[in-house]
């Protein structure tokens, strides 16, 4: 089967991979994210590419990043992680290779690659949220990667679910992703410890004098610990409105919810199934989408930019 290049770039590191017909990772490299160096981190997915084609016979190359995405699948416009504005990122990883190149937003790449070979295999009309620092997300209509016209739909974070709620990054308040996030996780339970240390003992065990972040978070969780359990809750269940207003315009067939935060699986799942059905529009008269954990984890932005550079 054809083999494509897949390169990931991360906050921290930039994850190459071959990805041969079927979907899977029969090599992969990677380097340290040089995030505060424009220049660098191109120079970084450049290295990444050329030591993966070394004696392969590679069809293209697809490079995922968060951000923006001209919809020519060129040029970064705009990436948080990285200083990257406006920067060409096809025409510079071209020069060190001979096959097509194309760069996607990682969390469209992520879409298409349940999509295709995850846990929406099989499922023309799918969503993908990816729940870490922040939330990501992709859509596929009838089969197809669904862009919009200037290649920047499927940012489901930046929905107004609370009017001048909590400030954004994206410079707007009360996004969802203020309120579904790793960061929304750590500042509820950080909180709830403030208020009442006796109740967030184990956390704050946990955490070691320092401060709580969502990996303390999660394994109280596992443990049954209260307090770290109410705060997946009080996540999963905004989670569950955002996805019921998403059905609203959306009507998908499946939701796969992927992501650091959602490796905690039904602790964020089961609640947001809850919150999805009693919010969802007129739901004793039409189908409900399911929300399933999301299968290929961390090769998932790889595996769908391989996939959808492949010609």
């Amino acid at each position: 089967m054809a083999l494509a290049i897949g390169v990931d770039i991360g906050g921290t590191k930039v994850a190459g991979g071959v990805v041969d017909g079927a979907g899977r990772v029969v090599a992969e490299t990677r380097r340290p994210t040089p995030n505060d160096d424009a220049e660098a981190a191109l120079d970084a997915v450049v290295e990444v590419v050329r030591e993966l084609a070394a004696g392969r016979d590679v069809v293209a190359v697809g490079v995922a990043a968060a951000g923006y995405v001209s919809a020519d699948r060129t040029t970064m416009l705009f990436a948080p992680n990285l200083p990257w504005r406006n920067v060409p990122v096809r025409d510079h990883v071209s020069a060190s290779v001979d096959v097509p190149v194309i760069v996607e937003n990682d969390a469209n790449a992520a879409a298409w690659a349940e999509h295709r070979f995850g846990a929406g295999r099989g499922e023309p009309d799918l969503v993908c949220l990816t729940v870490g620092t922040g939330i990501g997300g992709g859509i596929v209509i009838d089969g197809r990667l669904y862009r919009g016209r200037w290649g920047i739909a499927g940012e489901p974070g930046h929905l107004n679910v609370v009017p001048d709620g909590l400030p954004c990054g994206c410079g707007n308040r009360g996004c969802l992703e203020q309120y579904v996030s790793g960061t929304a996780l750590t500042r509820y339970a950080r909180e709830q410890a403030e208020r009442d240390p006796e109740r967030a003992a184990r956390l704050l065990d946990l955490a070691g004098g320092g401060e709580i972040d969502g990996v303390h978070v999660t394994a109280a969780a596992r443990e049954g610990d209260p307090l770290a359990v109410s705060a997946f809750d009080v996540i999963g269940r905004w989670l569950g409105r955002g996805l019921a207003d998403l059905t609203a315009v959306l009507d998908p067939g499946v939701y796969v919810v992927g992501g650091g935060v959602a490796d905690a699986g039904e602790l964020l799942l089961g609640p947001a199934r809850e919150s999805y059905v009693e919010h969802l529009s007129g739901v004793a008269h039409r189908p409900v989408a399911p929300i399933r954990p999301a299968a290929l984890g961390n090769d998932a932005g790889v595996v769908g930019a391989a996939d959808l550079a492949r010609p």
